[in-house]
């Protein structure tokens, strides 16, 4: 199989991104294939062993195989637990295409398999001049879309279908995730969900105070991988 990357991205922030990045990650290794995971720009680190290091992106490195240089997981690692752009500018980086593009390339000469985790939602910019469209251009990345289960889901996700699209990327999925355990009518929102976004269900991630991906990856299906 020739090496692919699928390009992560979610209805907005904290709605289960990493989850379902580890997740693809641990499915794609079970299918015995090299699959390792990226998180190109990440706001918000702790300084270890010399290094600012993001919570994200050791969760991707965690259920990556083979596992890679860090710095090459991930790129950008920011300080300040803010906005990319505004986290950068604070730390006086430039968020480069072509830093991302490199980094990309040495991940790409070790795996089969790339998940690359955006950063917030779809419209969240990577730096003034940089939207994480320009990215996912550049390697022409399908996508797919995470999508929180809350209330207003159905607005998010297909607002952030019909972004994608007007971005001119390709939506290749969605993996719908249970982050609001008490939320109504669950099986009727995602039963909306399918018959309203432009592409096909990955899986439904159930709520879990301490989610293992690779239990996780359990409750998905790849059409890529399809028999």
């Amino acid at each position: 199989m020739q090496m692919f990357s699928v390009y992560v991205t979610g209805t907005d922030t904290g709605i289960g991104k990493t989850l379902a990045s580890s997740a693809l990650l641990h499915a794609l290794r079970d299918h015995g294939l090299r699959a390792i995971g990226m998180k190109p720009v990440a706001s918000g680190c702790e300084y270890v062993d010399v290094q600012w290091r993001n919570a994200d992106a050791l969760a991707l490195l965690a259920a990556s195989d083979p596992r890679p240089d860090y710095a090459d997981l991930n790129p950008y690692a920011l300080p300040l637990p803010l906005a990319p752009e505004l986290a950068a500018s604070d730390a006086g980086i430039e968020v480069s295409l072509q830093g991302l593009l490199d980094a990309h390339a040495r991940l790409a000469t070790q795996a089969d398999a790339l998940v690359v985790e955006g950063v917030g939602g779809w419209a969240a910019p990577l730096s003034e001049t940089l939207m994480q469209a320009d990215f996912v251009h550049a390697l022409r990345m399908p996508v797919l879309l995470v999508v929180g289960l809350r209330l207003g889901c159905l607005n998010h996700a297909l607002l952030s279908a019909r972004a994608i699209a007007n971005d001119g990327a390709h939506l290749a999925g969605w993996v719908a995730s249970h982050v609001d355990p008490d939320m109504e009518r669950v099986a009727d929102n995602l039963r909306m969900l399918r018959e309203r976004l432009p592409a096909p269900c990955w899986g439904v991630l159930p709520h879990a105070v301490d989610p293992d991906p690779a239990l996780m990856a359990t409750c998905l299906r790849l059409p890529m991988l399809a028999q």
